[in-house]
């Protein structure tokens, strides 16, 4: 559709948009054309850590973009520097190569676990993924996948990738053949609904490919950057991963990701990989500025905070409503409606103002700004009681 102010379709047609234009964005609010204002759950699906176009971010960007945009990633350019430093001290891992994305992210990391298995397991090659996995939307990334929508498109796909259970660690065992080089998965899977990867099965996880000597993998695309709880999701387990991808929310709203190896898988050769923009010193600066933040300790207990008190208030939002279970940690969380009437609760939602995302036909996602406050907590509550009862009430009717 097109109108005098806004020609949509000058945009490849690629997803349902409501008619709706956001201008301006400022925490945990966004306003449209119209001067609507939208209390924002989602935040551009976890990418905005801090919020919308948060002080911090925004200032770093306009400072750099002053000195050096990019040198090319054939030189070092500072805010990189100081990045790679600052995710080294607060991680298990050794070393670090900036992305754009995080399905690169995840694309790269594929490749160093092949590159691993070439030079030092007899050219083993396959990952064992995980039925439900999302990892990206590169034919690479689409096949790791274990998103059921994704099984018929754009074949024939990248062989290579075995799938096995979330939580059975026989299942992982049964796949481990002398092909085998890793083990990848998301400590929280979020777009299967938010179905965490228990502390158990992770140990479990980690005890198997230490034996097998295989590389272990984790995706924390979105559980990364303090989403939940912890500066990252592998942390409330006790492992040591192998090798990690990070992305969204380590750009606070910027198109930033990262992948981290530990010395012992770090082995890429010069030219096997690298990128135009991967590392640029904007991205970077951008990404310091939100980490620094992240990392401090009373902030992600502020975060832990305020993850507990929307689980709390969620279980009760479920109790009053007769729905399912809560699912999830810190600030992704699920709500199981028991019913495939998410797409209905989240167009009333945006009705009364507020975004929320339905990543399955039965399941609420919750992914707010880690620095959301009491009362936008309280009030999404408020709304969603509304609209459930509402939504409840027609279904009841038909």
């Amino acid at each position: 559709m097109t109108n005098a102010t806004h020609p949509f379709d000058a945009l490849m047609d690629i997803t349902a948009r409501p008619e709706v234009v956001f201008v301006r964005g400022a925490g945990s609010y966004l306003w449209d054309a119209n001067r609507n204002r939208y209390l924002d759950f989602v935040q551009g699906w976890a990418v905005n850590a801090l919020g919308h176009s948060p002080v911090a971010v925004a200032d770093a960007l306009a400072s750099q973009a002053r000195r050096l945009l990019t040198p090319s990633p054939a030189f070092y350019n500072e805010p990189s520097l100081k990045l790679a430093k600052l995710l080294v001290d607060n991680s298990c891992f050794d070393q670090v190569f900036f992305a754009n994305s995080g399905a690169e992210a995840n694309e790269g990391a594929i490749k160093l676990a092949r590159k691993f298995g070439a030079k030092y397991k007899n050219g083993a090659h396959e990952i064992i993924t995980f039925e439900g996995g999302f990892h990206g939307r590169t034919l690479a990334t689409m096949s790791a996948s274990g998103k059921k929508a994704f099984e018929p498109l754009f074949e024939p796909k990248v062989s290579g990738f075995r799938k096995a259970k979330l939580n059975d660690i026989e299942s992982v065992r049964q796949l481990i053949t002398a092909s085998t080089v890793a083990v990848m998965l998301e400590p929280i899977q979020g777009e299967a609904g938010v179905w965490p990867a228990t502390d158990a099965f992770l140990n479990e996880l980690r005890a198997l490919t230490q034996q097998r000597g295989l590389l272990l993998i984790v995706d924390e695309i979105q559980t990364g950057i303090g989403r939940t709880g912890k500066l990252f999701g592998y942390e409330h387990a006790g492992i040591e991963p192998d090798i990690m991808t990070l992305g969204k929310g380590i750009g606070g709203g910027v198109p930033l990701a990262a992948l981290l190896a530990t010395e012992h898988a770090a082995c890429f050769d010069h030219g096997d990989q690298g990128g135009t923009f991967n590392g640029n010193p904007l991205m970077c600066a951008a990404g310091l500025a939100v980490l620094e933040q992240v990392a401090q300790p009373n902030f992600l207990k502020a975060a832990t905070d305020a993850g507990l008190l929307l689980e709390r208030e969620l279980q009760r939002l479920s109790a009053r409503h007769g729905l399912g279970e809560i699912r999830g940690r810190g600030l992704l969380l699920a709500l199981d409606l028991k019913m495939p009437i998410g797409a209905a609760v989240v167009a009333e939602a945006f009705a009364a103002g507020v975004l929320i995302n339905s990543p399955q036909p039965d399941t609420l996602r919750f992914m707010p700004a880690l620095n959301v406050a009491r009362e936008e907590i309280l009030a999404v509550i408020d709304c969603l009681d509304t609209v459930l009862t509402k939504v409840g009430a027609a279904r009841r009717v038909a």
